[in-house]
Formats: C-alpha cells, sequence, structure tokens
C-alpha cells in the first residue's frame, strides 16, 4: 500500500509470530491494516512478506494513527503485563474520544479492568480479547474471546467474525461480556489447557514406562483415539510429535527433550482465582503443581537414587488396560472441563460479566488449543440448562461419566500400585467423588475448628451457630 491508499480499517501494534501472522489473516479477509513495531527492521521485513497485501507500514505512532479511519481502531499484540501499559501510554496522544483499544494479549484480567476504567475516563473505548489456536490458528482461524463495552465489540465484529475459526459456517468469536470477561474467558481456558495436557503426559508416562510401548505403537495409539469421542487438538498434535526423529541423533526427538515444563503464568492465575473465589478446581491445580515439580530436576535425580520406588511396569492384561485407559483420559478430560467451566460460571457472578457458558463452548469447539470433539455435547449441556450447576449434572453426560469412572478408578489404582505419578487423573477422580458425595468429613474439620479456635460450626438439626468447650466431658442428654 502507498502513502495514498485510503485510511486503513484496523492498526495492528506488535508484529511478532501472533501479531504478523493475525494481520495476514485480516488482510486476506478484505480488511486494510496499519502496521507497527518498535524495530523498523522488523517491519520492513514483514512488509516484504506481505507484498501485495492491504497492509501498510507506519514506522512511529503518529503515522499509525493517521493512517486509520475514524474513530480509529488499534489492536495491540505486545506481552502482558508493563509492556502493554507502556504502549497505551505512548499511543494515548495520538487517540481522540471514541478511539477504541483492543488488547489481544495473555493479560491478567485485573489489568484489563484497570486499563479500561482509565481510558473509559478519558472517552475512549477498550476491549480485552483472549485470542487462541497459536501461530497457525492466527493466520488461518483463531478462537476469540472479547470483553469490554458492547459497543467496542460492536465496532469491529465484522473483522473478527471473519478472522475466527469456522466451524460448521458459525466463526468461534462471541461477545463474552463487560469489563474483562474475555481476558477472564482465555485465562480459564488456558487453565483448562493445563490440565489436559497433563492428563495425556500421564497417559504418555503409563503407555511407556507402564506398559513399555514403543514409539510407533504410541503414534498409532494417539491417532486412533484422535478419531474417536477422544477427538482433539492436543491428541492430534501428541500423534504427530511421536513421529518426529531427532536429526542430530537419529533418535526420537522427545526422548532427547528434558522433562521439565514451563509456564507463562495463566495457570497459575487460574489456581489462584479459583482459590480466591472457593472453586474446587482439583485436576487444574494439579498440572500447575506438576509443572512446578518437574522444575525440581536436580532434586528429583537426587531424590531417585535414595527414594526406593516400585517397579514402573504395570501388571496388567494390555489390550484391557488400553481400552481402560482411553477412557479414563474421556472421564477425566470431561471433569476438567467441568472444573474450569464452574469457575467461569462463579466469576461471571462476582464480577457480573453475565457469560453465557453454552456461547463459550461455542467459540472454544475450533481455532483453540483446547478444541476437542467433546465441547459439542459441553454446549448442548449449557444450550439445554443455562443455569447447570456444574457439568457433571448435565443429563446428556451422566452416561458417559458414569461409565468410565470404573475405568479411571482402575488406572489410577494400578498406576498407584506401579508407583506411577498421576496426580491428575487422580484429581479428577477425588473430584468427582467428592462431588456426587452426600456427606463428606468435614463435619470433623469443623470440629477440629471449634477445637482449637473456637471458631464454631453448624449442626444438621438447628439453626445457627454452636461452640463447644471440647475439653470437658459432655452431659448425658436427659
Amino acid at each position: 500500500m502507498t502513502s495514498n491508499t485510503p485510511a486503513c480499517d484496523i492498526g495492528l501494534i506488535g508484529l511478532g509470530t501472533m501479531g504478523r501472522n493475525l494481520a495476514l489473516n485480516i488482510a486476506d479477509h478484505g480488511f486494510a491494516v496499519a502496521v507497527y513495531n518498535r524495530t523498523a527492521d522488523k517491519t520492513r521485513e514483514f512488509l516484504a512478506e506481505a507484498a501485495g497485501k492491504t497492509i501498510a507500514a507506519a514506522y512511529d505512532l503518529g503515522e499509525l494513527s493517521r493512517r486509520l479511519q475514524k474513530p480509529r481502531a488499534v489492536l495491540l499484540l505486545v506481552p502482558a503485563g508493563p509492556p502493554v501499559d507502556a504502549i497505551i501510554t505512548e499511543l494515548r496522544p495520538y487517540l481522540e474520544p471514541g478511539d477504541l483499544i483492543i488488547d489481544a494479549g495473555n493479560s491478567h484480567f485485573r489489568d484489563t479492568d484497570r486499563r479500561g476504567q482509565a481510558l473509559a475516563a478519558a472517552g475512549l473505548l477498550y476491549l480485552g480479547l483472549g485470542v487462541s489456536g497459536g501461530e497457525a490458528g492466527a493466520r488461518f482461524g483463531p478462537s476469540l474471546m472479547p470483553g469490554g463495552p458492547p459497543e467496542a465489540y460492536k465496532r469491529v465484529e465484522p473483522i473478527l467474525q471473519a478472522v475466527a475459526a469456522k466451524v460448521q459456517g458459525e466463526p468461534c468469536v462471541a461477545y463474552l461480556g463487560t469489563g474483562s470477561a474475555g481476558h477472564y474467558v482465555k485465562m480459564v481456558h488456558n487453565g483448562i489447557e493445563y490440565g489436559l495436557m497433563q492428563l495425556i503426559a500421564e497417559t504418555y508416562d503409563l503407555l511407556k514406562n507402564g506398559l513399555g510401548l514403543d514409539h510407533e505403537a504410541l503414534q498409532r495409539l494417539y491417532a486412533d483415539w484422535n478419531q474417536q469421542e477422544l477427538a482433539a487438538y492436543l491428541l492430534e498434535i501428541t500423534a504427530q510429535i511421536m513421529k518426529v526423529r531427532d536429526e542430530s541423533t537419529g533418535g526420537w526427538l522427545l526422548d532427547v527433550i528434558v522433562d521439565t515444563a514451563g509456564t507463562k503464568g495463566t495457570g497459575i492465575w487460574t489456581s489462584q482465582e479459583a482459590l480466591d473465589l472457593q472453586v474446587p478446581i482439583p485436576s487444574i491445580d494439579a498440572a500447575v503443581s506438576q509443572r512446578a515439580l518437574s522444575a525440581l530436576r536436580e532434586e528429583r535425580r537426587a531424590a531417585s537414587l535414595f527414594l526406593e520406588i516400585p517397579s514402573a511396569r504395570l501388571r496388567v492384561r494390555p489390550q484391557e488396560f488400553l481400552a481402560r485407559l482411553r477412557n479414563a483420559l474421556l472421564a477425566g478430560l470431561l471433569i476438567t472441563f467441568a472444573q474450569g467451566l464452574a469457575l467461569l460460571r462463579q466469576a461471571s457472578r462476582r464480577y457480573g460479566y453475565q457469560v453465557d457458558l453454552a456461547q463459550v463452548t461455542r467459540i472454544w469447539r475450533g481455532g483453540c488449543i483446547i478444541r476437542a470433539a467433546v465441547l459439542e455435547h459441553i454446549r448442548d449441556a449449557y444450550s439445554r440448562d443455562p443455569a447447570l450447576a456444574n457439568l457433571l449434572l448435565a443429563p446428556n453426560l451422566q452416561p458417559t461419566l458414569l461409565a468410565s469412572q470404573a475405568d479411571l478408578r482402575q488406572v489410577v489404582a494400578e498406576a498407584v500400585l506401579s508407583g506411577i505419578p498421576v496426580p491428575g487423573l487422580a484429581a479428577s477422580l477425588s473430584y468427582f467423588d467428592a462431588y456426587r458425595r452426600e456427606r463428606l468429613p468435614a463435619n470433623l474439620i469443623q470440629a477440629q475448628r471449634d477445637y482449637f479456635g473456637a471458631h464454631t460450626y453448624e449442626r444438621v438439626d438447628a439453626p445457627g451457630r454452636f461452640h463447644t468447650d471440647w475439653s470437658k466431658p459432655a452431659r448425658q442428654p436427659r
């Protein structure tokens, strides 16, 4: 595009992997994009890559502002945290009341609320936009999770609907609610992602070290599972990972990758937020903790020399165990989704988001990292009953959960006996068992708290709160 080109539909700041691919995606759908990056060389390099597309380069923020039609819309794809605040501060002098800033990074939802309120005081609109799908999703169709003022979303709805992934003709984008709803949904998405990845990693451990399957067998098994009810993007890429050899050694690449898993914090945020809202998400918490434990590599190595463990080999009939493991993974997947969506339900109430969980699960069906075949059934559950307290209570999912819970139980038991850690599967089973118990042993915890701290307790046969001097003998009722 030249300097004489008509004003662009949207501006984009940040030409990293996600930014450059999203810019190309937007341009492919007939919208003109003005792009800016702090490093001018990166901007020039991208412009050469995008030759022939409706993309214009800007080399300072003033030029970017001048290239945009009014009221302006500027999409930020910069690292979360202080960089977002810095670029907003630099950009504000070039904006006017009614202009819109869209933060498409993994910002913490409280930062989004803070920024939105500050910009609203200056007459500017602010949209928090969760984006999932990685590099390929950004280029060819991500799942998009916008939240903020409704009029802000309406402003860019045609662009977002055009670039989003499509499932059965429906774009994987929907307005999710006011304030930080979009970034909150993305945070929970990532928490669920942690949980699902942990569950799959545990099946890999059981299959490789418990059953002794080689990479070819693992690849065939994960590919087969991905064609069935378990079909999911994370299983699809797991099967692909099993095919890749290391160019330097000729062995399997997976075998030479260090066994520590990194984190960018969104899973931790999910666990912290669940604790604040008192929503149990043990499968996700287990995944977060296991990543932290994986980082203790030297400690684990030392412990392996001194702490004797059972043989990791499973004493099972392989074909029977494979069927059980498949069902256990399906149950764990559903239970993990149930926990994340329960958190979203409570957060929507607490923060006034008014999130529609049927819409959330609809837009997660395509483009995003946690897309899976079961989301169609989950969406159906919330469409039938928007007030559903927990996914475990969904009539259309109960037969699957009840049929698979025995296999989940057996898999966890066999893993425990063989010394193979399965914290995600075990946490999922414990959540399922605890949630369906009419009476839990928390009555003892109430009594203990009252004993040492006079915190009082409630009774099943009378209203109010009670305190007992537990050190004195009880008088027998007359």
